[in-house]
């Protein structure tokens, strides 16, 4: 990038700051999150959000695709494409249900299952590194704020 370009980046950058600091700050801050999650998750053989999905199956086995799609609040498709990714890695079985044959089962195999320990010491580091410089009192307004602007954002 020459400098013209990397000052004009760098301006609109700052244009967006100043003109939408929440909006642009919960951007940054998801970008920044889910690049730390994305480093940690690749050393466990994860994809970032595929912990989610086998998070959603370690608290109740075998789920109708739907159900994860509902659980996690993402679209059919993300979904479809994380449970055959998971599929793939041998940690996930998918199946149809014998009531319903429409209806995908998604099952943790072995190997899905022995993930738990690791991934949940991967929430543990990410968690420990997001919150690093927050007082217990920051740690819980900031658990507030996040809960009442998402609720905002849902109406």
């Amino acid at each position: 990038m020459n400098n013209d370009n990397h000052n004009e980046a760098v301006e609109n950058e700052m244009n967006a700051v100043n003109q939408f600091p929440v909006s642009f700050s919960i951007f940054s801050l998801a970008r920044s999150h889910h690049r730390v999650a994305g480093q940690l998750l690749r050393e466990a053989g994860l994809y970032p959000g595929q912990e989610l999905v086998l998070m959603q199956l370690w608290y109740q086995d075998r789920q109708p695709q739907s159900s994860l799609t509902k659980a996690l609040r993402l679209d059919h498709s993300t979904i479809a494409k994380s449970v055959r990714r998971l599929e793939d890695a041998g940690l996930v079985t998918c199946s149809r249900s014998e009531e319903d044959k429409r209806v995908t089962l998604v099952s943790l195999t072995h190997a899905g299952r022995d993930l738990e320990s690791r991934v949940t010491q991967v929430w543990s580091k990410i968690d420990e590194i997001t919150i690093e410089n927050l007082t217990d009192e920051e740690k819980v307004q900031f658990v507030a704020l996040a809960k009442k602007i998402n609720a905002a954002l849902e109406r």
